[in-house]
């Protein structure tokens, strides 16, 4: 181990706050990405020249050719290491991948020939930007175990991450719904809309990804992860590691049904849900900012609070009751109560607040607060189960275990833009999306609301029972670091 201040005995290492927070941002970087996406279904509906369904299917098969490629890209990060460290150079080959693809989807693909031309093209187009999505996003994962092996640090990167994607998430819908949809006359009907969004996304990812190279620099070496040596991977130990690591089985088992249920809430179930269900799609934007400060408060309280004196385990048990609870009773408003008295201060009609508007607005506070929790801090977890790996068999594998846990994580949500065309072709939506135009019905309103709070019910509720069996308490985790700094002793 390094001299450091920051080398603070007993196998422990930290690093500056504001490193975590800066390291952040490579999840930040290609989430940006992720959200430029979610509109995806408009631009292959309207520019590339796929049906409702058939534009589901595109993005279901998508995500498994993505979750496809993740072990191999994986198994290269795990052999890496070179002068330029071992997660640097993925952050910044990926981000440029994600730049050019995209690029190449938003402005070459509509100059083609309609028909077999264009769809082709896309298709391959998107395979490639699926590559430098799983370069840059496998870093995210597999630098945990070198930035921070802290318990009372490791978890901070959660609280930045979060906060970082409600901003984004939040603000985002926000200049969609109030600037990008009323400026181009809706979503997709203009294809300067999609190269405005791409300028703006690419310019902005890549600066977070610089920050973040910069941030993670100096821990990006030998001394700070594994055993301190350099080791020879095969595949055949990858088959060794799934078959006896507990603990990364049920953390995919936990993570991906949880995701399955926050990837069927798109763009079009938000619409559905605020411009359709309650008749004003502007709310979108603004309901979320009201809620985002409210949010962050039990983030911290979430990680700050429990995870950081009761372990990671712990914090994803206690805020996946909660976010379970929250979202079952939102289900319950929706669906007996009066969307369409909805309404906040500086909004048209808004002549004071209803209990609609209170009763949401808290329950999304809390519910959505710990359900940012619970999804995000997956992500150190799997630093504690690449930790474990080193105990129990002194393989160190970080890209493995982040590359692992993204391929069944996204062979499950690949399901859920195939599940949201489905509910929606059997109501009738065969050829075109809901739109803001789109009139009210019953049917609509189930198919929201089942999207919206319904599968990401299911989700929380796998969180739980998989915790159950999940082996890595606070005491265990402090038992592995201590064989971990005996091991890097004798191998030094």
């Amino acid at each position: 181990m390094g001299n450091s201040k920051y080398d603070v005995g007993n196998g422990i290492h930290r690093v500056p706050t504001w490193r975590i927070a800066g390291y952040a941002l490579n999840n930040t970087a290609t989430n940006l990405y992720l959200f430029l996406m979610n509109f995806i279904a408009y631009y292959i509906t309207g520019w590339v020249g796929l049906g409702v369904v058939l534009a589901g299917s595109f993005s279901m098969i998508m995500r498994v050719w993505d979750g496809v490629t993740d072990p191999f890209i994986g198994y290269i990060v795990d052999k890496t290491d070179g002068k330029f460290g071992k997660n640097r150079p993925f952050m910044i080959i990926g981000n440029i991948i994600l730049a050019l693809a995209s690029f190449l989807m938003f402005f070459v693909t509509p100059s083609l020939p309609e028909g077999a031309p264009r769809i082709f093209f896309f298709i391959l187009i998107n395979a490639i930007y699926y590559i430098g999505y799983t370069f840059q996003c496998v870093v995210t994962k597999s630098a945990q175990t070198c930035v921070t092996n802290d318990p009372k640090q490791r978890p901070l990167f959660t609280v930045f991450d979060a906060i970082y994607n409600m901003i984004l998430f939040t603000g985002g819908q926000v200049f969609v719904s109030s600037y990008l949809a009323p400026k181009y006359h809706g979503l997709g009907k203009d294809i300067a809309m999609f190269h405005e969004f791409w300028a703006i996304v690419a310019l902005v990812s890549a600066l977070f990804t610089a920050i973040a190279v910069i941030s993670i620099w100096p821990k990006d070496r030998r001394e700070y992860f594994g055993t301190g040596k350099a080791q020879k991977i095969t595949f055949k130990d990858y088959f060794e590691v799934i078959k006896n690591n507990k603990a990364i089985q049920m953390l995919v088992v936990s993570a991906s049904t949880d995701k399955l249920g926050s990837a069927a809430r798109t763009s079009t179930v938000t619409l559905i849900m605020y411009a359709i269900v309650a008749g004003n799609y502007a709310l979108s934007g603004g309901f979320q900012i009201y809620t985002t400060i409210g949010n962050v408060l039990f983030i911290i309280l979430g990680v700050g609070v429990i995870a950081t004196k009761f372990g990671q385990r712990k914090a994803m048990v206690i805020s996946s009751w909660i976010a379970l609870i929250g979202n079952i009773l939102m289900m319950l408003l929706w669906g007996f109560g009066d969307p369409t008295t909805l309404n906040l201060p500086g909004y048209e009609g808004f002549t004071g607040f209803s209990f609609f508007t209170v009763a949401l607005f808290i329950l999304t506070v809390v519910a959505g607060g710990f359900q940012q929790v619970s999804s995000n801090i997956v992500i150190p977890m799997t630093a504690d189960c690449a930790d474990y790996e080193t105990y129990r068999s002194g393989r160190y594998v970080p890209g493995l275990m982040g590359t692992l846990f993204s391929f069944i994580d996204k062979l499950v949500s690949s399901l859920a833009p195939f599940v949201a065309s489905i509910c929606l072709a059997a109501i009738g939506f065969k050829t075109v999306m809901p739109d803001v135009d789109t009139p009210y019905t019953p049917q609509l309103k189930v198919v929201g609301i089942f999207l919206m709070y319904g599968l990401v019910s299911l989700g929380l509720l796998a969180n739980v029972i998989a915790m159950k069996y999940y082996p890595l308490t606070a005491e265990k985790m402090e038992e592995v670091r201590e064989k971990i700094s005996e091991i890097k002793n004798q191998n030094a």
